[in-house]
């Protein structure tokens, strides 16, 4: 019984926060991702993430950095399901944001009221540069937003678009360096 309410006084003293890490392929989301779930171990917080159950490109159970880091996962069919298996976490990360439901939000909204500190990430924009599935309105309510850029495969100046290599007009097409590059405004634009 102390054990519980020490876990309740851990969340409610930190309060809950939305923070939102979001740029183009290639930036570091993941990345970034894992360093603030493995500092939020670090620190003996319990933590939980979940993966849309539809982008398997690198692991079933994890998400993968390009840089190969790993960080076990919970994969999910919609956002509401994160409601359903969130336990006594103090932290929250969804990996992949813009490929879950309109819900997402919502449900960040109601974990961070909860207490628990949310920290998603995901792709702002689309191949053709409009924004993202749930993106907008989490970057909308989030306490912090950190938009990472990649560096252009044309030019080296930072990238803030995924542009697509293949021709295939679908919002959505799961693939990687054989499918997208990054690259700056101008070279998106050329």
């Amino acid at each position: 019984m102390v054990y519980h309410e020490d876990v309740f006084r851990r969340k409610s003293e930190s309060g809950g926060s939305i923070e939102l890490v979001c740029g183009s392929m290639f930036s570091g989301k993941t990345e970034e991702l894992i360093r603030r779930l493995n500092r939020a171990r670090i620190a003996k917080l319990k933590v939980e993430i979940f993966s849309p159950k539809s982008d398997t490109r690198y692991s079933e159970d994890a998400i993968v950095s390009h840089n190969a880091n790993r960080f076990s996962s919970t994969p999910v069919d919609s956002a509401s399901a994160i409601l359903l298996l969130t336990n006594d976490a103090h932290v929250i990360g969804v990996d992949e944001a813009q490929f879950f439901d309109d819900q997402l939000p919502e449900v960040c909204t109601i974990l961070a009221n909860r207490g628990i500190r949310v920290i998603v990430a995901g792709l702002d924009m689309d191949f053709k540069g409009r924004p993202f599935g749930p993106m907008p309105a989490i970057m909308a309510i989030a306490e912090s937003v950190t938009k990472l850029h990649a560096v252009c495969v044309q030019c080296g100046n930072p990238a803030m678009y995924s542009y697509r290599l293949v021709p295939d007009d679908a919002r959505i097409l799961l693939g990687e360096k054989e499918s997208y590059e990054p690259r700056c405004r101008i070279c998106y634009n050329s």
